[in-house]
């Protein structure tokens, strides 16, 4: 049987709709943002929504995530990972939606900043994201806490960071993730006890005449790390 024969066992069945809705979250070297779009379509047209759209006949979510990523901040190949399904019966007063929403964190300055104002998106600071159409606001604060599980348990503060950074600038990501301030001492002590980073000769002196060493990641010592059971607890 053919994936659209007409002929199809479940012909009768009824139609549901099916989106997808992206947490886009980005770093800017100090502090955490989401990126929002004003909803083009009703019910609710000209209200803050996420990024996302219903899915084609010939799509998958996945697909239809990069797609609608891609149109919105011209973008490819960006990493999004699958959160969880909203399927309340009356989450949506246009139709009977099922959304399945997809999230990501990513640093702000790979984005091409006029072409995402062209397609009327906006980067909000977290501290100040509006309200939100339908459940996206739950989306962002299960996409936060998703985020903050995963940040304890993978590498995630290094794929924000360039090559080399500083110890400051690491946890500044942190500070970021877990919305709190860490103590500077307590911060360098244990990271540097984890023995995950490589520290180089060279200095950022960009806020300082003394300037700061610059560090980069050991990968292997990190997956041992993790075997060990050990998490990025701060």
């Amino acid at each position: 049987m053919k994936l659209h024969d007409k002929s199809s066992v479940y012909k009768d069945q009824e139609k549901i709709l099916v989106a997808v809705d992206c947490v886009l979250l980005g770093f800017d070297s100090n502090r955490l943002n989401l990126l929002l779009f004003k909803r083009k379509v009703d019910p609710l047209k000209g209200h803050w929504s996420l990024v996302g759209t219903f899915i084609k006949e010939n799509q998958s979510l996945a697909d239809a995530a990069k797609d609608i990523v891609f149109e919105t901040t011209g973008l490819k190949d960006i990493y999004l990972e699958e959160l969880q399904t909203y399927s309340k019966v009356d989450r949506d007063p246009g139709d009977r939606v099922i959304s399945v929403a997809f999230y990501s964190l990513i640093r702000i300055d790979e984005f091409d900043m006029e072409f995402v104002e062209k397609h009327d998106a906006h980067w909000f600071r977290f501290d100040e994201i509006p309200e939100l159409i339908l459940d996206h606001n739950q989306m962002v604060q299960d996409a936060i806490a998703k985020l903050r599980r995963r940040a304890m348990l993978q590498p995630l503060a290094f794929e924000l960071l360039p090559e080399m950074f500083t110890i400051l600038q690491l946890q500044s990501i942190y500070e970021c993730i877990f919305q709190k301030k860490l103590d500077d001492r307590n911060f360098r002590k244990k990271i540097l006890a984890f023995d995950i980073l490589k520290k180089t000769n060279k200095k950022d002196k960009s806020s300082s005449k003394k300037g700061a060493f610059l560090y980069t990641f050991d990968k292997k010592k990190f997956d041992v790390f993790v075997a060990r059971g050990h998490k990025f607890d701060f």
